[in-house]
Protein backbone atom coordinates (compact mmCIF):
# COMPACT_ATOMS: atom_id res chain seq x y z
CA UNK A 1 0.00 0.00 0.00
CA UNK A 2 1.57 3.78 -0.61
CA UNK A 3 1.90 5.68 2.42
CA UNK A 4 -0.78 8.02 3.69
CA UNK A 5 -0.81 11.45 1.51
CA UNK A 6 1.10 14.08 3.01
CA UNK A 7 -1.60 16.32 2.90
CA UNK A 8 -4.13 13.94 4.12
CA UNK A 9 -6.11 16.45 5.86
CA UNK A 10 -6.88 18.29 2.27
CA UNK A 11 -7.40 15.12 0.50
CA UNK A 12 -10.31 14.51 3.20
CA UNK A 13 -11.84 17.32 3.07
CA UNK A 14 -12.59 17.27 -0.70
CA UNK A 15 -13.40 13.58 -0.01
CA UNK A 16 -16.11 14.64 2.57
CA UNK A 17 -17.16 17.55 0.63
CA UNK A 18 -18.02 14.75 -2.58
CA UNK A 19 -20.17 12.89 0.15
CA UNK A 20 -21.69 15.87 1.17
CA UNK A 21 -23.13 17.51 -2.00
CA UNK A 22 -23.96 13.68 -3.37
CA UNK A 23 -25.47 12.67 -0.33
CA UNK A 24 -27.74 15.26 0.14
CA UNK A 25 -29.07 15.79 -3.85
CA UNK A 26 -29.48 12.06 -3.57
CA UNK A 27 -31.58 11.67 -0.43
CA UNK A 28 -33.39 14.88 -1.79
CA UNK A 29 -34.22 13.45 -4.39
CA UNK A 30 -35.29 9.85 -2.64
CA UNK A 31 -37.26 11.81 0.04
CA UNK A 32 -39.80 13.65 -3.31
CA UNK A 33 -39.98 10.67 -4.91
CA UNK A 34 -41.58 8.69 -1.74
CA UNK A 35 -43.81 12.10 -1.68
CA UNK A 36 -44.61 11.78 -5.22
CA UNK A 37 -45.39 7.97 -4.62
CA UNK A 38 -47.44 8.59 -1.65
CA UNK A 39 -49.72 11.92 -3.03
CA UNK A 40 -50.16 9.59 -6.39
CA UNK A 41 -51.16 5.96 -4.77
CA UNK A 42 -51.93 6.77 -1.08
CA UNK A 43 -51.01 3.20 -0.74
CA UNK A 44 -49.07 1.51 1.62
CA UNK A 45 -48.58 -1.40 -0.19
CA UNK A 46 -46.34 0.80 -2.60
CA UNK A 47 -44.45 2.47 -0.55
CA UNK A 48 -43.83 -1.11 1.76
CA UNK A 49 -42.46 -2.12 -1.94
CA UNK A 50 -40.57 1.33 -2.24
CA UNK A 51 -38.75 0.45 1.40
CA UNK A 52 -38.13 -2.84 0.64
CA UNK A 53 -36.86 -2.15 -3.11
CA UNK A 54 -34.22 0.10 -1.40
CA UNK A 55 -33.03 -2.55 1.36
CA UNK A 56 -32.96 -5.47 -0.46
CA UNK A 57 -29.71 -5.11 -2.60
CA UNK A 58 -27.81 -4.36 0.12
CA UNK A 59 -29.16 -7.41 2.20
CA UNK A 60 -28.37 -9.83 -0.84
CA UNK A 61 -26.04 -8.69 -2.78
CA UNK A 62 -23.17 -6.90 -0.41
CA UNK A 63 -21.22 -10.10 0.43
CA UNK A 64 -20.55 -10.69 -3.09
CA UNK A 65 -19.73 -7.16 -3.73
CA UNK A 66 -17.16 -6.98 -1.06
CA UNK A 67 -14.43 -9.18 -2.89
CA UNK A 68 -15.06 -6.77 -5.55
CA UNK A 69 -14.27 -3.48 -3.51
CA UNK A 70 -10.76 -5.54 -2.35
CA UNK A 71 -9.55 -6.21 -6.20
CA UNK A 72 -11.16 -3.17 -8.26
CA UNK A 73 -10.46 0.33 -8.60
CA UNK A 74 -11.80 2.24 -5.61
CA UNK A 75 -12.29 5.55 -7.28
CA UNK A 76 -14.22 3.90 -10.09
CA UNK A 77 -16.70 2.23 -7.81
CA UNK A 78 -17.23 5.34 -6.40
CA UNK A 79 -17.80 7.43 -9.95
CA UNK A 80 -19.61 4.63 -11.90
CA UNK A 81 -22.68 3.92 -9.72
CA UNK A 82 -23.22 7.74 -9.22
CA UNK A 83 -23.03 7.85 -13.20
CA UNK A 84 -25.62 5.21 -13.72
CA UNK A 85 -27.70 6.77 -11.15
CA UNK A 86 -27.56 10.03 -12.94
CA UNK A 87 -28.49 8.06 -16.11
CA UNK A 88 -31.87 6.79 -14.76
CA UNK A 89 -32.27 10.50 -13.14
CA UNK A 90 -31.76 11.63 -16.77
CA UNK A 91 -34.55 8.45 -17.80
CA UNK A 92 -37.24 9.87 -15.92
CA UNK A 93 -36.75 13.56 -16.31
CA UNK A 94 -37.25 12.59 -19.86
CA UNK A 95 -40.11 9.95 -19.12
CA UNK A 96 -42.02 12.73 -17.06
CA UNK A 97 -41.09 15.83 -18.89
CA UNK A 98 -41.57 14.70 -23.07
CA UNK A 99 -43.85 11.80 -22.46
CA UNK A 100 -46.04 13.75 -19.06
CA UNK A 101 -45.89 10.38 -17.51
CA UNK A 102 -44.12 8.46 -14.33
CA UNK A 103 -44.84 5.02 -14.55
CA UNK A 104 -44.69 3.24 -11.41
CA UNK A 105 -42.52 0.65 -12.83
CA UNK A 106 -39.96 2.70 -14.18
CA UNK A 107 -39.52 4.86 -10.42
CA UNK A 108 -39.46 1.05 -9.09
CA UNK A 109 -36.62 0.42 -11.74
CA UNK A 110 -34.35 4.08 -10.76
CA UNK A 111 -35.26 2.95 -6.35
CA UNK A 112 -33.66 -0.49 -7.02
CA UNK A 113 -31.12 0.92 -9.21
CA UNK A 114 -30.31 3.78 -6.56
CA UNK A 115 -30.32 0.91 -4.34
CA UNK A 116 -27.97 -1.45 -6.07
CA UNK A 117 -25.53 1.55 -6.36
CA UNK A 118 -25.66 2.67 -2.59
CA UNK A 119 -24.74 -1.05 -2.34
CA UNK A 120 -21.46 -0.63 -3.87
CA UNK A 121 -20.81 2.57 -2.54
CA UNK A 122 -20.69 1.47 1.22
CA UNK A 123 -18.81 -0.74 1.57
CA UNK A 124 -16.01 0.88 -0.82
CA UNK A 125 -16.18 4.52 1.16
CA UNK A 126 -15.65 1.81 4.56
CA UNK A 127 -12.69 0.44 3.01
CA UNK A 128 -11.00 3.86 1.74
CA UNK A 129 -10.86 5.55 4.94
CA UNK A 130 -7.82 3.60 6.54
CA UNK A 131 -6.28 4.36 3.66
CA UNK A 132 -6.69 7.78 3.56
CA UNK A 133 -5.82 9.18 6.71
CA UNK A 134 -3.17 8.26 9.60
CA UNK A 135 -4.53 4.88 12.20
CA UNK A 136 -4.44 7.39 14.90
CA UNK A 137 -6.93 9.75 13.35
CA UNK A 138 -9.53 6.77 11.72
CA UNK A 139 -11.92 7.52 14.77
CA UNK A 140 -12.12 11.34 14.05
CA UNK A 141 -12.50 10.41 10.15
CA UNK A 142 -15.43 8.08 10.75
CA UNK A 143 -16.57 11.07 13.36
CA UNK A 144 -16.32 13.68 10.36
CA UNK A 145 -18.01 11.53 7.80
CA UNK A 146 -20.67 10.62 10.51
CA UNK A 147 -21.24 14.39 10.90
CA UNK A 148 -21.71 14.61 6.55
CA UNK A 149 -24.22 12.09 6.85
CA UNK A 150 -25.81 13.80 9.64
CA UNK A 151 -26.49 16.99 8.21
CA UNK A 152 -27.29 15.53 5.09
CA UNK A 153 -30.02 13.79 7.17
CA UNK A 154 -30.93 17.42 8.66
CA UNK A 155 -30.95 19.21 5.38
CA UNK A 156 -32.81 16.97 2.49
CA UNK A 157 -36.15 16.91 4.24
CA UNK A 158 -36.13 20.41 4.70
CA UNK A 159 -34.74 20.91 1.00
CA UNK A 160 -36.75 18.00 -0.57
CA UNK A 161 -40.17 19.69 0.94
CA UNK A 162 -39.70 23.23 -0.16
CA UNK A 163 -38.63 22.03 -3.98
CA UNK A 164 -41.49 19.50 -3.74
CA UNK A 165 -43.69 22.91 -3.80
CA UNK A 166 -42.34 24.48 -6.29
CA UNK A 167 -41.07 22.25 -8.93
CA UNK A 168 -42.37 19.51 -10.80
CA UNK A 169 -41.13 15.96 -9.94
CA UNK A 170 -39.04 15.58 -12.98
CA UNK A 171 -36.98 18.80 -12.47
CA UNK A 172 -36.27 18.30 -9.26
CA UNK A 173 -34.65 14.67 -10.57
CA UNK A 174 -32.18 16.70 -12.32
CA UNK A 175 -30.89 17.78 -8.85
CA UNK A 176 -29.77 13.65 -8.57
CA UNK A 177 -27.62 14.93 -11.69
CA UNK A 178 -25.97 18.13 -10.51
CA UNK A 179 -24.90 16.22 -7.35
CA UNK A 180 -23.25 13.47 -9.52
CA UNK A 181 -21.61 15.95 -11.60
CA UNK A 182 -20.27 17.60 -8.47
CA UNK A 183 -19.87 14.49 -6.53
CA UNK A 184 -17.17 12.72 -9.55
CA UNK A 185 -15.39 16.24 -10.45
CA UNK A 186 -14.26 16.62 -6.38
CA UNK A 187 -13.32 12.51 -6.70
CA UNK A 188 -11.31 12.93 -9.88
CA UNK A 189 -9.02 15.32 -7.48
CA UNK A 190 -8.90 13.39 -4.60
CA UNK A 191 -5.78 10.77 -4.34
CA UNK A 192 -6.85 7.75 -2.89
CA UNK A 193 -3.86 5.19 -2.20
CA UNK A 194 -3.55 2.25 -4.14
CA UNK A 195 -3.04 -1.09 -2.72
CA UNK A 196 -1.06 -3.87 -4.14
CA UNK A 197 -2.69 -7.59 -4.73
CA UNK A 198 -1.01 -10.79 -5.76
CA UNK A 199 -1.97 -10.89 -9.72
CA UNK A 200 -4.96 -13.54 -9.66
CA UNK A 201 -8.93 -13.67 -10.32
CA UNK A 202 -11.39 -12.45 -8.52
CA UNK A 203 -13.29 -15.51 -6.86
CA UNK A 204 -16.50 -13.85 -5.75
CA UNK A 205 -18.18 -16.62 -3.56
CA UNK A 206 -14.73 -18.50 -2.55
CA UNK A 207 -14.01 -14.48 -1.35
CA UNK A 208 -17.29 -14.02 0.00
CA UNK A 209 -16.98 -17.63 2.06
CA UNK A 210 -13.20 -16.44 3.48
CA UNK A 211 -14.34 -13.20 4.57
CA UNK A 212 -17.03 -14.84 6.42
CA UNK A 213 -14.43 -17.42 7.95
CA UNK A 214 -11.99 -14.36 8.75
CA UNK A 215 -14.87 -12.76 10.20
CA UNK A 216 -16.28 -16.01 12.57
CA UNK A 217 -12.50 -16.34 13.14
CA UNK A 218 -12.22 -12.89 14.90
CA UNK A 219 -14.62 -14.20 18.08
CA UNK A 220 -14.82 -10.67 19.55
CA UNK A 221 -15.84 -8.70 16.86
CA UNK A 222 -18.45 -11.74 15.44
CA UNK A 223 -19.95 -10.97 18.91
CA UNK A 224 -20.18 -7.18 18.50
CA UNK A 225 -21.61 -8.04 15.07
CA UNK A 226 -24.09 -10.61 15.89
CA UNK A 227 -25.14 -8.33 18.65
CA UNK A 228 -25.54 -5.80 16.63
CA UNK A 229 -27.47 -7.67 14.24
CA UNK A 230 -30.11 -8.55 17.50
CA UNK A 231 -30.05 -4.69 17.97
CA UNK A 232 -31.23 -3.66 14.33
CA UNK A 233 -33.90 -6.54 14.47
CA UNK A 234 -35.55 -4.94 17.96
CA UNK A 235 -35.17 -1.25 17.22
CA UNK A 236 -35.96 -1.59 13.83
CA UNK A 237 -39.73 -1.23 14.06
CA UNK A 238 -39.96 1.38 16.80
CA UNK A 239 -37.39 3.48 14.49
CA UNK A 240 -39.89 2.97 11.03
CA UNK A 241 -43.01 3.95 13.09
CA UNK A 242 -41.50 7.76 14.18
CA UNK A 243 -44.13 8.99 12.12
CA UNK A 244 -47.34 7.06 13.38
CA UNK A 245 -45.74 7.68 17.06
CA UNK A 246 -45.51 11.43 16.90
CA UNK A 247 -49.03 11.86 14.78
CA UNK A 248 -51.17 8.92 16.25
CA UNK A 249 -49.45 8.29 19.60
CA UNK A 250 -49.00 11.96 21.02
CA UNK A 251 -51.76 13.67 18.33
CA UNK A 252 -49.32 15.75 16.62
CA UNK A 253 -49.31 17.12 13.07
CA UNK A 254 -46.65 16.57 9.78
CA UNK A 255 -44.53 19.31 10.99
CA UNK A 256 -43.93 17.85 14.36
CA UNK A 257 -43.12 14.34 12.41
CA UNK A 258 -40.37 16.03 10.38
CA UNK A 259 -39.39 17.79 13.71
CA UNK A 260 -38.46 14.87 15.09
CA UNK A 261 -36.11 13.54 12.10
CA UNK A 262 -34.61 16.73 12.08
CA UNK A 263 -33.87 17.00 16.18
CA UNK A 264 -33.06 13.10 15.73
CA UNK A 265 -30.44 13.90 13.22
CA UNK A 266 -29.40 17.14 14.32
CA UNK A 267 -28.11 15.51 17.66
CA UNK A 268 -26.37 12.86 15.47
CA UNK A 269 -24.24 15.67 14.47
CA UNK A 270 -23.36 17.13 17.52
CA UNK A 271 -22.36 13.33 18.65
CA UNK A 272 -20.17 13.25 15.49
CA UNK A 273 -18.68 16.39 16.16
CA UNK A 274 -17.54 15.66 19.47
CA UNK A 275 -15.84 12.55 18.46
CA UNK A 276 -14.13 14.46 15.09
CA UNK A 277 -13.16 16.50 18.19
CA UNK A 278 -11.89 14.10 21.10
CA UNK A 279 -11.78 10.81 18.38
CA UNK A 280 -8.51 9.43 20.59
CA UNK A 281 -9.58 6.92 23.47
CA UNK A 282 -7.50 4.09 24.62
CA UNK A 283 -11.00 2.19 25.24
CA UNK A 284 -13.70 2.76 22.89
CA UNK A 285 -16.23 0.05 23.58
CA UNK A 286 -17.03 1.84 27.10
CA UNK A 287 -18.41 4.52 25.26
CA UNK A 288 -20.47 1.86 22.81
CA UNK A 289 -21.98 0.40 26.07
CA UNK A 290 -22.98 3.81 27.06
CA UNK A 291 -24.10 4.25 23.68
CA UNK A 292 -26.25 1.12 24.22
CA UNK A 293 -27.44 2.51 27.84
CA UNK A 294 -28.38 6.39 26.55
CA UNK A 295 -29.99 4.52 23.41
CA UNK A 296 -32.13 2.21 25.44
CA UNK A 297 -33.36 4.62 28.08
CA UNK A 298 -34.74 7.32 26.14
CA UNK A 299 -36.17 4.84 23.42
CA UNK A 300 -38.09 3.03 26.41
CA UNK A 301 -38.69 6.19 28.29
CA UNK A 302 -40.38 7.79 25.10
CA UNK A 303 -42.96 4.60 25.40
CA UNK A 304 -44.46 5.49 28.83
CA UNK A 305 -44.86 9.11 27.99
CA UNK A 306 -48.17 10.45 28.47
CA UNK A 307 -50.06 10.30 24.79
CA UNK A 308 -50.64 14.36 24.55
CA UNK A 309 -48.31 17.61 23.71
CA UNK A 310 -46.30 17.28 26.58
CA UNK A 311 -45.06 14.41 25.93
CA UNK A 312 -44.23 15.15 22.76
CA UNK A 313 -42.33 17.92 24.14
CA UNK A 314 -39.87 15.19 26.56
CA UNK A 315 -40.57 13.05 23.25
CA UNK A 316 -38.24 15.42 21.60
CA UNK A 317 -36.11 15.78 24.30
CA UNK A 318 -35.53 12.24 24.53
CA UNK A 319 -34.68 11.70 20.61
CA UNK A 320 -31.92 14.57 21.01
CA UNK A 321 -30.09 12.39 23.53
CA UNK A 322 -30.61 9.07 21.64
CA UNK A 323 -29.31 11.18 18.38
CA UNK A 324 -26.12 12.46 20.12
CA UNK A 325 -25.80 8.43 21.55
CA UNK A 326 -26.15 7.29 18.45
CA UNK A 327 -22.22 8.00 16.15
CA UNK A 328 -20.87 6.22 19.28
CA UNK A 329 -22.49 3.23 18.85
CA UNK A 330 -21.98 3.26 14.73
CA UNK A 331 -19.39 5.64 13.95
CA UNK A 332 -16.78 3.93 16.92
CA UNK A 333 -17.49 0.19 15.69
CA UNK A 334 -16.94 0.84 12.12
CA UNK A 335 -13.51 3.00 13.35
CA UNK A 336 -12.75 -0.54 14.89
CA UNK A 337 -14.00 -2.80 12.20
CA UNK A 338 -11.45 -1.05 9.83
CA UNK A 339 -8.66 -1.29 12.01
CA UNK A 340 -9.00 -4.94 12.64
CA UNK A 341 -8.35 -6.13 9.34
CA UNK A 342 -5.57 -5.11 6.42
CA UNK A 343 -6.95 -2.80 3.91
CA UNK A 344 -6.68 -5.43 1.05
CA UNK A 345 -9.28 -7.67 3.03
CA UNK A 346 -11.65 -4.92 3.82
CA UNK A 347 -14.35 -4.79 1.00
CA UNK A 348 -15.20 -8.37 1.95
CA UNK A 349 -15.52 -8.34 5.80
CA UNK A 350 -17.24 -4.91 5.56
CA UNK A 351 -19.80 -6.75 2.63
CA UNK A 352 -20.31 -9.73 5.38
CA UNK A 353 -20.61 -6.73 8.28
CA UNK A 354 -23.27 -4.78 5.94
CA UNK A 355 -25.49 -7.94 5.42
CA UNK A 356 -25.43 -9.31 8.63
CA UNK A 357 -26.26 -5.59 9.89
CA UNK A 358 -29.01 -4.63 7.16
CA UNK A 359 -30.61 -8.77 7.02
CA UNK A 360 -32.40 -7.78 10.43
CA UNK A 361 -33.87 -4.79 9.51
CA UNK A 362 -36.35 -5.91 6.92
CA UNK A 363 -37.57 -9.30 9.53
CA UNK A 364 -38.73 -6.34 11.93
CA UNK A 365 -40.43 -4.19 9.69
CA UNK A 366 -42.47 -7.25 8.50
CA UNK A 367 -44.05 -7.93 11.84
CA UNK A 368 -43.60 -3.70 12.77
CA UNK A 369 -47.29 -2.81 11.43
CA UNK A 370 -48.99 -6.15 13.01
CA UNK A 371 -47.48 -5.33 15.86
CA UNK A 372 -48.63 -1.63 16.64
CA UNK A 373 -51.85 -2.75 15.04
CA UNK A 374 -51.88 -5.31 18.00
CA UNK A 375 -50.20 -3.65 21.26
CA UNK A 376 -50.11 0.14 20.28
CA UNK A 377 -47.45 1.82 19.09
CA UNK A 378 -45.64 3.10 22.05
CA UNK A 379 -44.98 -0.51 23.25
CA UNK A 380 -42.82 -1.22 20.44
CA UNK A 381 -40.73 1.63 21.26
CA UNK A 382 -40.61 -0.10 25.18
CA UNK A 383 -40.12 -3.31 23.18
CA UNK A 384 -36.78 -1.80 21.20
CA UNK A 385 -35.70 0.10 24.64
CA UNK A 386 -35.49 -2.86 26.78
CA UNK A 387 -34.29 -5.03 24.02
CA UNK A 388 -30.58 -2.15 23.59
CA UNK A 389 -30.19 -2.63 27.07
CA UNK A 390 -30.13 -6.65 26.83
CA UNK A 391 -27.91 -6.15 23.92
CA UNK A 392 -25.70 -3.83 26.06
CA UNK A 393 -25.75 -5.94 28.82
CA UNK A 394 -24.73 -9.14 26.60
CA UNK A 395 -21.60 -7.02 25.07
CA UNK A 396 -20.76 -6.24 28.28
CA UNK A 397 -21.09 -10.04 30.05
CA UNK A 398 -19.25 -11.54 26.64
CA UNK A 399 -15.54 -11.00 27.63
CA UNK A 400 -14.26 -11.21 24.49
CA UNK A 401 -16.56 -8.46 23.32
CA UNK A 402 -16.07 -6.23 26.14
CA UNK A 403 -12.34 -6.47 26.41
CA UNK A 404 -11.79 -6.24 22.11
CA UNK A 405 -10.29 -2.57 22.02
CA UNK A 406 -8.03 -3.02 24.47
CA UNK A 407 -6.19 -5.62 22.40
CA UNK A 408 -7.13 -4.13 19.32
CA UNK A 409 -5.34 -0.67 19.53
CA UNK A 410 -1.98 -2.20 20.76
CA UNK A 411 -1.71 -3.93 17.63
CA UNK A 412 -2.15 -1.52 15.23
CA UNK A 413 1.01 -0.95 12.95
CA UNK A 414 2.67 3.21 12.76
CA UNK A 415 1.79 4.26 9.16
CA UNK A 416 3.83 6.48 7.12
CA UNK A 417 3.21 9.59 5.67
CA UNK A 418 4.48 10.95 2.31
Amino acid sequence: MTPIPQHWQRNLGLFLTGQFCSGITSMTVQYAIIWYLTKQTGSATILSMATLLGMLPMVLLSPFIGPLVDRFNKKALLIVPDLVAAAFAILLFTSGTFFHQLPIWLIFAALLVRSVAQTFQMPTIQSILPIMVPDDQLTRANGQLGMVQSANMIISPALGAFLFAVLPLPWLILLDVLGAIIGVALLMVVHIPTITHAIEQVHVLSDTKLGLQQLIKNRGLWAITIIGALFTLLFMPAASLYPLMTMGYFHGTVGQAGLIEMVYAGGMLTGGALISLFGKWSDRIKLVLLAYVVIGITIGASGLLPGNQTGFYWFVALNVLAGIATPFFNTLLMAMIQQSYPPQQLGRIMGIINALLSLTGPVGLIFAGPLADAIGVEKLFIIAGVGTLICGLITYLFPQARQYDQHLQPQQPTQSVE
